[in-house]
């Protein structure tokens, strides 16, 4: 028994021991094991962005099982992706990684309408394939948020009933320009929206300094947020004060220098974790090893 896991798990007392195992799972598993940390690989990218751009950078990654196979050689706490990829694997993954089932996707072939994925798999899919969570995207500020808001609240009471918490990919998408999707009053807001919403664990992208709501700056005048380290730490209070995981995302593709530096500033301002896709496995399998080994590093720190 961890110190560090279980400090964080009594944030979520009442929860079912199914729900409170599987967290315990993820966050004893792999390098980071018992240090309250977590490193996600998550590799939907393929759905939503199309296979050529996500993997024609690193062409072995085409083949469903070198994912979790990079998770498990790496370290990771857990491997997410939707229903294809993880039916192709969990027979030979399923209570050897940790497994996160996206249950709601949606591909990039069309720009008509508003942000919205589709519901791609359900919880008895999660269940019959040995996952500890379901993962679901919400898009705070789109026309469809209200639509999506009662299907992840239906989905939650569900995977609660079955033992399994969710993580929740929050993008702000909308009538918004791509820097205020970034900035920190933004991610701020969309962080809370998803604990609101029965999130165990958070998923955002690095706040930038740019504060985008009109209604919101005056209230940041007194939030420090020139550093990446303020930011997520004022991230981490707007999720119930730290209560909940929030782990983020690896963000554009950048050299190593540029990832580790993100990694330092989310491990110095508190951040529980992240979860790296593209930056991660869009490298070569040595590569890959390399930067993963080193994020770890910087967590255990």
């Amino acid at each position: 028994m961890s110190e560090a896991v279980e400090k964080i798990l009594a944030n979520y007392a009442g929860e079912s021991p199914g729900v409170i195992g599987n967290l315990r799972r993820m966050l004893n598993h792999g390098a980071l094991a018992g240090t309250g940390k977590m490193v996600i690989l998550p590799v939907d990218q393929g759905f939503e962005h199309g296979p050529g751009r996500t993997f024609g950078p690193n062409p072995a990654g085409y083949d469903p099982f070198y994912h979790p196979r990079l998770a498990v050689e790496s370290g990771c706490n857990a491997y997410a992706a939707p229903l294809g990829f993880i039916d192709a694997i969990a027979h030979t993954y399923a209570g050897a990684l940790p497994l996160i089932l996206k249950v709601n996707n949606s591909d990039s072939l069309s720009d008509v309408g508003g942000y919205q994925s589709a519901l791609t798999s359900s919880v008895k899919d999660a269940v019959r394939l040995g996952c500890s969570a379901i993962g679901f995207t919400i898009y705070p500020g789109s026309s469809y948020r209200n639509q999506t808001f009662e299907q992840i609240r239906d989905l939650i009471a569900e995977a609660r009933e079955a033992g399994l918490p969710t993580v929740m990919w929050a993008y702000a998408r909308g009538n918004m320009s791509s820097d205020d999707e970034t900035a920190l009053d933004v991610i701020a807001y969309a962080a809370h929206v998803a604990c609101q919403l029965g999130a165990h664990v958070v998923k955002v992208k690095p706040p930038t300094a740019h504060l985008g709501r009109a209604d919101a700056k005056k209230y940041y005048a007194e939030i420090p947020h020139e550093q990446l380290a303020d930011r997520i730490r004022h991230v981490k209070q707007a999720a119930f004060d730290g209560r909940r995981l929030v782990i983020f995302s690896g963000g554009a593709s950048k050299d190593r220098a540029g990832v580790l530096a993100d990694i330092q500033g989310i491990k110095d301002g508190g951040g529980d974790g992240s979860i790296m896709g593209r930056n991660a496995f869009q490298r070569s399998w040595d590569e890959s090893l390399g930067l993963l080994s080193d994020v770890m590093g910087i967590y255990k720190s």
